[in-house]
């Protein structure tokens, strides 16, 4: 299984733009650019890349978590998992430190000692976060 996507960049990396396209289509030349990376906090001037890495992980993490309840006989309701990586300026520019997962999850019929467990274990073994093992990557997970 391979999966792709393509970036696009013209300019400096100050005033250029780029445009970003997936594989799947759900971005088909979308905007991306230094002001959405680094200065606008209301991400509402187009993604970026760590904006694209959070999505990656909390889908990954999701599906993760929904197999092991699922195994253990107690699958979801819902699980709402949410990623914030942080991207932290550094002596020698910029490095991302952190993905933070928080999940709300309806499931029923699971007492709360096996929910932590199965969390756990989907937040160290899915391939996303697999990938991101130079980072710390933390949980605060909670049924709802």
């Amino acid at each position: 299984m391979k999966r792709h996507a393509t970036a696009i960049w013209k300019g400096a990396l100050g005033d250029g733009t780029g445009a970003i396209t997936t594989q799947s289509g759900a971005l088909s030349d979308h905007g991306y650019s230094f002001k959405a990376r680094f200065e606008d906090e209301s991400g509402k001037s187009g993604t970026n890349p760590e904006e694209l890495l959070a999505a990656a992980h909390a889908g990954c993490f999701a599906m993760q978590l929904s197999h092991f309840l699922a195994e253990n006989g107690t699958p979801a309701d819902e699980l709402k998992a949410t990623s914030v990586v942080n991207v932290e300026q550094v002596a020698a520019g910029f490095e991302i430190k952190q993905s933070a997962i928080t999940l709300e999850a309806k499931v029923p019929g699971i007492d709360k000692a096996k929910f932590d467990e199965l969390a756990e274990q989907a937040k160290t073994s899915c391939p996303v976060s697999k990938a991101l093992g130079a980072i710390t990557v933390t949980l605060d997970a909670k049924l709802v």
